[in-house]
């Protein structure tokens, strides 16, 4: 048998891409839907979020769910509690953008900082083009450790973490989805 992270059930989009479910995606796309309802800082996105995880967890039988069928939950959910309105305006965000940094430093093997910084360059440039709105990069010190081949924290360290800090900020900015996009790097 396998067990689900918070035996909850895996989530398909349209396109194919399955990940995990996550409370908090679900919280910020119920609060996107009750801000375009008309309900600024709306209270009740985390407890419609654990409403439908309750649901999911102790009643769905299966392993994965597909986006329509959560969509619809959802809104079941906000028509009960008298919310038709954020109902008829909510749809599931896209599913985040995320990149290990370590991983990146691992494919640019002998080239270090030269090919390591072309791969990232990259991957960021390829957000315009997805409909992601939340872009994690984690792994951050491991990649740097190892782009200095330092099995310790060195000052030399600090100023690559800085380096990649700021090329990242200023990939993102030069990118035409900029203002909505959110960064999570650690």
């Amino acid at each position: 048998m396998i067990a689900f992270r918070n035996n909850l059930p895996l989530v398909r989009f349209d396109d194919g891409h399955v990940m995990d479910f996550e409370t908090r995606w679900l919280s910020e796309g119920l609060a996107r839907a009750a801000s375009r309802a008309g309900y600024q800082k709306w209270w009740l996105a985390e407890h419609v979020t654990e409403t439908v995880a309750t649901y999911l967890r102790q009643d769905f039988d299966e392993p994965v769910v597909a986006l329509p069928q959560l969509r619809t939950t959802v809104q079941s959910v906000l028509q009960v509690i008298g919310y038709a309105d954020v109902a008829t305006h909510f749809e599931p965000l896209p599913p985040p953008f995320r990149l290990s940094l370590a991983r990146l430093a691992r494919e640019a093997d002998t080239g270090y900082e030269l090919v390591f910084f072309r791969l990232l360059q990259n991957h960021l440039r390829t957000i315009a083009d997805s409909p992601s709105l939340h872009v994690e990069l984690f792994d951050l010190q491991p990649c740097v450790k190892m782009l200095r081949s330092a099995k310790n924290w060195r000052p030399d360290c600090t100023g690559l973490r800085a380096e990649i800090v700021r090329f990242v900020r200023e990939e993102l900015d030069h990118s035409p989805r900029a203002d909505e996009l959110q960064l999570q790097l650690s």
